[in-house]
């Protein structure tokens, strides 16, 4: 019967980190520099070191290394970590017992602790921990300062392009930003166009609503004058006719003269015949008499009526003239009218430019948001570049910054170090964390080794 060993239950994890132990042993192996290699480096950057120092490494020596590589790259030294340090300590354990249960020393090498493990992240050493700064050996400290030398001198090789990527990157800032200052131009210019737009609108309601009461006005005139043209001819025709009826009244008159002239010498022959005529004439002469002055009250009555006549003709002329005006307001209405539509036409065409100006805006958002896709693209793609290029320009400020702070150290600013402060504490509670979670990974790793260990045991013994 053949002989089955029992199947492990753990995931293939062990066999995963053995290859990987062996990539980065080889990759090791081609990064490695000799040791007077690393001494003459170190020796380059001014701090004093010798191949004995590098074979028995002092702790304090390779703390001040480390921490002259993290001013270089880094700008993060222990002083720079001392005040969110101190501030942290003082949250946790109060400003009585952040001394004495913190000592100043044990927090800021814990808070450098964490930027140096990021900086060692990025170099390629990923098995950084904090017996390294506190018990490190000789192995493990040729091990990272060739990683961080290696690092150091590529970076210097590619200056060139990040260089070349931070104009990039620059220009594009450059581009979107002026876009962005084109586009709040275009809405100021067409928030102020819609407000010329209204305002105009207004004033042609103004002046229509005043030119629909002048034309009004304008046909209660026109009525009025009509109805005195009327009254004015039925007046002149009043007139026409009583004057031909004074005319034949006179006419009658003067024919009743010359036949009472003819007829007196007949009177005079019989006084009988003459008193009966003289009694008709007198009887006549009184009707003549009445008629006559029934005519002058009427012509009197013509008169009065001629006068009022001609003070209705002055009024209808100053009513022609108040319609000859009101034509010039017409004229006018309709010249505001002819320039009201001039205006409605720019206003159209304004409206036109605004639509083509919001064509010209939907045109620069797609431009800019094809831009910021491209930016996109091209972060992703040069990531690793950029980041490259990042730490250069890191470099790069790290040097500025470390000669203006040593022209104005005591000169330092408030808010900096407010900043600064709560970045520390941000990276307290990162390092909190991650102290948290190699002790978890380095308690599960025990267990798994254990539970193999245990597994391997069985299996010899069964084996045996």
């Amino acid at each position: 019967m053949a002989f089955n060993p029992r199947m492990s239950i753990l995931p293939p994890q062990p066999q995963q980190s053995r290859q990987r132990k062996k990539e980065e042993e080889a990759a090791y192996a081609n990064m490695r520099l000799p040791d007077r290699e690393i001494v003459g480096c170190i020796n380059e950057l001014g701090i004093p070191f010798t191949l004995a120092d590098l074979q028995k490494p002092n702790p304090i020596q390779v703390q001040m290394i480390f921490e002259w590589f993290g001013e270089l790259l880094m700008n993060k030294t222990r002083q720079t970590v001392d005040p969110a340090m101190r501030a942290a300590a003082e949250d946790v354990c109060g400003p009585e017992l952040g001394e004495a249960m913190m000592p100043s020393d044990t927090r800021n090498l814990l808070g450098f602790y964490v930027s140096l493990r990021r900086l060692m992240l990025d170099c390629g050493v990923n098995d950084f921990s904090f017996n390294d700064l506190y018990k490190p050996t000789h192995d493990r400290l040729v091990r990272m300062l060739s990683y961080v030398i290696n690092f150091v001198r590529f970076r210097e090789s590619q200056t060139s392009v990040i260089d070349e990527h931070c104009n990039k990157a620059e220009q594009t800032k450059a581009r979107i930003e002026q876009l962005y200052v084109e586009n709040q131009d275009m809405e100021a210019q067409l928030e102020e166009m819609r407000h010329n737009r209204r305002a105009m609108e207004v004033l042609v309601q103004e002046k229509t609503v005043r030119n629909e009461e002048l034309k009004k006005r304008l046909l209660e005139l026109r009525r009025s004058q009509e109805k005195v043209a009327a009254r004015l001819e039925e007046a002149k025709t009043k007139k026409g006719e009583l004057a031909a009826e004074l005319e034949e009244k006179t006419a009658t008159k003067i024919a009743l003269k010359q036949e009472s002239a003819k007829l007196r010498p007949y009177v005079l022959q019989s006084p009988s015949a003459l008193q009966a005529s003289l009694a008709e004439l007198s009887n006549t002469l009184n009707n003549d008499k009445a008629h006559i002055d029934a005519l002058d009250r009427r012509s009197r009555a013509l008169q009065t009526s001629t006068d009022s006549f001609s003070v209705v003709a002055s009024d209808v002329a100053s009513c022609i003239k108040l319609l000859e005006e009101i034509a010039i307001e017409l004229a006018k209405e309709e010249e505001e009218n002819v320039k009201n539509a001039r205006q409605r036409d720019a206003l159209t065409e304004r409206g036109h430019n605004v639509r083509e100006v919001e064509r010209t805006e939907a045109l620069l958002k797609r431009q800019l948001a094809k831009w910021v896709d491209r930016t996109a693209q091209l972060r992703t793609q040069s990531e690793e570049k950029a980041q490259k290029a990042m730490e250069k320009m890191e470099e790069l400020r790290a040097v500025h910054r470390k000669l203006t702070e040593e022209r104005s150290e005591k000169g330092k600013d408030i808010e900096r170090r407010r900043v600064r402060i709560e970045q520390t504490e941000k990276k307290m509670l990162d390092l909190k964390e991650n102290i948290e979670n190699e002790v978890h990974a380095a308690h599960d790793e025990y267990l798994k080794m254990e539970a193999h260990i245990k597994l391997y045991i069985t299996e010899m013994e069964q084996a045996i």
